[in-house]
This record gives C-alpha cells, sequence and structure tokens, in this order.
C-alpha cells in the first residue's frame, strides 16, 4: 500500500505561495483529501500540496522547488485516471494541470492543433466543429479527461478502430523534464527527422517529464456515415460477426460490443429503445464517401445475419449531430455510469486479446464467473480485442472482495497467456505493476528501467509507478470501482 502522506514543510509552502500565490497553493488536509486518489479508488494517499501553475514557466519554477527541497512531484490532468498513474505514492508535490486550458493555435489547412496539457478532450471537438477536421481519439471520459492526460495513457476510445490511438495523432510535445528544463520534442510536422521521442513519451504515465503542451494532428471529417445497431441472440454470435466484417475487408470507425446485463443497466438508465431480449449488441459504424456508404451497409447486414443477427437500427448521417446517432453513442460512453445501478461496487479490467481469441475469451469468462461467483458484464472494443470486463461484487462482503480479485487476475493471466496485453489504454499505473513481470522478460524491463533512470535518475518525477523494482510494486489489496473506458 501507499505510504501516508506528511504535513509539507513550512518552507516549502512558502516558496510554493510565493512563486503561485495563494490561490495556488492547497496545503490543509480538508483540501488536500480531494485529490487522495483519481479514477482507480482503491489505492489512496494524501498528497501534501496540491498546486495549479497556469504557464509552463511556473510548471518550471515548481519542479525546480521540488528539486530545491527533496521531494517527490506527480502531474494530474482531471484525475479520470483508471490505474492509480496520479497516486501520490509517499506524498510530495501533486501538480495539477487543469488551470493550463488554452487552446494556442488551430490550424485546418495543415491539419493540426496546439493546446496546453489540461484542455479537456472535448472542448477540442467543439472548438473544431464547422472547421471541416477533428481530433480522433474520444476516450469515453472525453467530457472530463484532459489532452495531457490522453498522452499519458495513449488513451484510445471507440472511433480509433480506424483512426488510431493517441500516439497516432500526437505530432510533438512540450515537456518540463525533472531536472526543471523545458524541452520541445517533435513538431507540426508529422514526419520528425532522428528517433521517436514522441512515441516513447506517449504512454509514458507522466513518469519521464510533465508536459505542458501537445501538437496534435487533426483528422479530416468524413462525407457521411452509417451506424448500424445490430442484435445477436448470444455474445457469441456477435464476436464472430466481428471477426467476418474485418475478415471481408472493411475497416469499421468502431465496432462496439454491449452484452446483456450492460443493455438492461442501459435501457434502465437512458430508455433508448434497446432490445431486452437479446444476448449481445454491436454498434457498428462506417465513414467515408457517401457512394460508399450503402454498400458498405449492406455488406455488413449481410454479415450479421450469417452469424444470426439482425439490424435493429440503421442511421445514416452527414453529421454527429443527427439525435439518433447521439443517442447511441451516449448509450455507450455512459454505459459504465449506468451499471451502478445493477450492483453496488464494481472493477474494471483493461485487458487485450488478439481479434480472432475473443470467443475464446468471452467462454474462459463464463468459466471464471461460475468459479469465482461473481457476475461478469461486457461492454468493450470488439473490433481490436480491447476488453473490458466489469466485475461485480460488494465490497462491504470481503468474501465477495477476495473472489472479485480472483476473478480479475485469472482473467488477466489469461490475456497474457494468449499473447495479449493487461491494458490497452488505461495503463499501468499502481495496479497492474505487479502484473508487469508476467508481461516482459527481465532483460525488457531492465531496458525499460533503463531508460527511466536516464529521462527520470533521481526518481523524483511520479515516482513507484508502472516499472516493477525496489519498492515500486503497491501489494493490490482490492479492485477499483469506477472505470469508463
Amino acid at each position: 500500500m501507499a505510504t501516508t502522506s506528511t504535513t509539507a514543510a513550512p518552507s516549502l509552502v512558502d516558496d510554493l505561495t510565493a512563486l503561485l500565490g495563494a490561490e495556488g497553493v492547497l496545503h490543509r488536509h480538508d483540501e488536500l483529501v480531494v485529490y487522495e486518489c483519481d479514477g482507480y479508488v482503491i489505492e489512496k494517499n494524501v498528497p501534501d500540496v496540491v498546486v495549479f501553475p497556469t504557464s509552463t514557466e511556473e510548471v518550471v519554477g515548481v519542479v525546480k522547488l521540488c528539486n530545491r527541497h527533496d521531494v517527490p512531484f506527480v502531474p494530474r490532468g482531471a484525475g479520470t485516471s483508471l490505474a492509480g498513474g496520479t497516486l501520490p505514492v509517499g506524498g510530495g508535490v501533486m501538480i495539477s494541470l487543469t488551470r493550463m486550458k488554452r487552446i494556442v493555435e488551430v490550424n485546418a489547412r495543415d491539419r493540426y492543433a496546439i493546446v496546453e496539457a489540461g484542455v479537456v478532450n472535448v472542448w477540442l471537438t467543439r472548438a473544431l466543429a464547422g472547421t471541416g477536421v477533428h481530433f480522433a481519439p474520444d476516450p469515453s471520459s472525453q467530457t472530463a479527461c484532459t489532452i495531457g492526460g490522453n498522452v499519458a495513457t495513449n488513451a484510445g476510445g471507440p472511433h480509433t478502430l480506424k483512426y488510431g490511438v493517441t500516439i497516432n495523432h500526437v505530432r510533438g510535445v512540450e515537456l518540463v523534464t525533472p531536472e526543471g528544463e523545458v524541452v520541445q520534442i517533435g513538431g507540426v510536422v508529422a514526419d520528425q527527422p532522428g528517433l521517436d521521442l514522441t512515441g516513447l513519451l506517449v504512454g509514458s504515465e507522466g513518469t519521464f517529464g510533465i508536459v505542458t503542451k501537445v501538437t496534435v494532428g487533426l483528422s479530416r471529417d468524413p462525407e457521411a456515415g452509417r451506424t448500424l445497431l445490430a442484435v445477436f441472440p448470444t455474445v457469441e454470435d456477435s464476436v464472430e460477426a466481428v471477426s467476418g466484417i474485418v475478415a471481408a475487408g472493411i475497416v469499421p470507425a468502431a465496432l462496439e460490443m454491449i452484452d446483456n446485463i450492460m443493455i438492461r443497466a442501459v435501457e434502465a438508465a437512458y430508455n433508448l429503445g434497446f432490445p431486452l431480449d437479446s444476448g449481445a449488441v454491436l454498434i457498428i459504424e462506417v465513414d467515408g464517401v457517401e457512394a460508399a456508404m450503402d454498400r458498405e451497409a449492406e455488406a455488413i447486414a449481410e454479415i450479421v445475419a450469417a452469424h444470426r443477427g439482425a439490424i435493429d437500427k440503421a442511421i445514416a448521417w452527414r453529421t454527429r449531430e443527427v439525435p439518433e446517432y447521439k443517442a447511441i453513442w451516449k448509450a455507450r460512453k455512459m454505459a459504465f455510469g449506468a451499471i451502478g445501478r445493477v450492483t453496488p461496487t464494481f472493477c474494471t479490467q483493461d485487458g487485450v486479446v488478439p481479434r480472432t481469441a475473443l470467443p475464446h475469451i468471452l467462454r474462459f469468462m463464463e468459466g471464471v464467473s461460475e468459479r469465482c461467483g461473481v457476475r461478469i458484464a461486457n461492454v468493450f472494443h470488439a473490433g481490436d480485442g480491447n476488453l473490458h470486463p466489469i466485475i461485480m461484487f460488494d465490497e462491504q462482503d470481503p468474501g465477495q472482495v477476495k473472489r472479485a480479485l480472483q476473478a480479475s487476475h485469472e482473467i488477466l493471466d489469461e490475456c497474457i497467456r494468449l499473447g495479449g496485453s493487461v491494458t490497452g489504454e488505461h495503463g499501468i499505473g499502481v495496479e497492474k505493476i505487479g502484473m508487469m513481470p508476467k508481461l516482459f522478460s527481465p532483460d525488457d524491463l531492465a531496458a525499460m528501467t533503463a531508460v527511466h533512470d536516464a529521462l527520470n535518475p533521481d526518481g523524483r518525477c511520479s515516482p513507484h509507478k508502472k516499472i516493477p523494482v525496489g519498492g515500486h510494486c503497491i501489494e493490490r489489496t482490492s479492485p477499483g470501482r469506477r472505470a469508463p473506458a
């Protein structure tokens, strides 16, 4: 477990206040407790100080003060991290970037934007409306999560099946190093010469420094699209259809699966007309040139029918503002909020398997559910094999907690055995740090450690995250409750 936070030295608080002003520093316990965890609510620790810089220069000043006082520091965006990536292990200074929220530049012609790290994902989407371009990564938490946080975890989302995850849309970052220097990695040009340091930084979970600005690439808006709701008698039928669609050479913009437990929860919450008697539904979206859309939709309908499914809804659109379109995606992106209607506590995992292994892993999860005596619901990115099994239990019952943990570990172990991963977009953080030796060899971990130590030699920047060396392993005692994926 994380250690207990200690009271910050008065001299550190004084120095931070002199730099940022009293309104930019929190140090009383009743203020700090709000920041004891992120979206992974099980491991908790109160930071000694929370600061709110408003510029890169102020971030530099904070980092230099932390080094002068020999205290650790950790960056934080909106706190939607689902693996404890912003947990202040051992206390120290939490650097909240939420006041760095300017969209610095939008260049639709060259298709890039420069934003500060605290810009909320959906703010950029709204700012780009009518420009003919958009920022493709769209995590379900996009109304809250920040672009800086997306960079930290290499976030995905439903529409990244076709368009790619965050790394595919980041051209460069402005980084404050752990020593307090400002460096520019990459730039506005998509293909930079030299080593791919941008690729190294995206997904590093704040362990190599603090990203203060991001240059993102923008994608051209599609001319038109078709969004289909396909209904199946069983989950297995639905995932077999997924393989059929991809095997046919169709590349959907999104391909999402929701099982019956989740269908019932979503319908109770939002009353969108989902068929309650279906075993599973697929949300299938294709986009592109209008002339090709009907042909692709018809081909998908044939594949769905070949796997005992049927098209329940078919929405033709030229803008994503069509009400029916928005309703379907509301159901998918707010599904995790709805599950609270059917269970007091839940743990969401983030495993990945090869797409062809989906039928196997879903059958495996049925066995896990029976063996461990827990219910497991599913809503996930079926198109790229990124699973989000939701393990339901009551945290007030120690026996149920133990069985939920067992189920979680068995599922992730099977993902590894199938050649997959323990995370597709939520990150390692502190939650899955103990599984890294199962996923990587000692040589792999040694190489990662060498890179970490080269870029973060004193280990003050976001310590005890991601790499399980020395005291970096935090024993997990119970699973996380909420995880919108």
